[in-house]
């Protein structure tokens, strides 16, 4: 079976020292994500970035800054994982969201929580995008190009 190319985006939201993350089921196991997933047919990277924080965390963010692109091969399933991460900004959570139904808990943990949970983490993308996020350069959003006009 050829290799399937996946696009994704995550989001790095960071507040008082800590970092949204999300403890989900991947492959019947408990994995400590940054909010991330799939974009989807339509839209722009900004938009699925902004959707599949609010469908996993319940909390609405502003993106501040793209953080670049990551490529992963998983050893799990053998796919090619290529990642767009931006930074964020809290705004408000929603508690009348229902989160995604592979989310267990979105949390609010230090980098010393996430250090220390390591083995928990989906892939070695988690945490290199945090390590990233704290040393930069995080560059502006203007940096992506969309020409069909979508509003991010």
């Amino acid at each position: 079976m050829p290799d399937q190319i996946h696009l994704t985006v995550a989001t790095v939201v960071h507040r008082d020292g800590k970092f949204l993350m999300v403890r989900e089921r991947e492959a019947g196991e408990e994995v400590i994500n940054q909010p991330a997933g799939h974009v989807e047919p339509g839209e722009t990277l900004q938009q699925a970035a902004l959707r599949e924080t609010l469908e996993e965390t319940g909390w609405h963010v502003e993106l501040t800054g793209f953080l670049g692109i990551s490529t992963y091969r998983s050893p799990r399933n053998g796919a090619t994982y290529y990642r767009v991460s931006f930074a964020a900004e809290p705004l408000h959570a929603d508690e009348s969201l229902e989160l995604d139904a592979d989310i267990i808990s979105a949390e609010w943990l230090d980098l010393d929580a996430i250090h220390n949970q390591r083995a928990l983490l989906r892939s070695p993308l988690v945490l290199s995008v945090i390590e990233h996020f704290l040393s930069g350069p995080v560059y502006p959003l203007d940096i992506i190009s969309n020409l069909n006009g979508n509003a991010p």
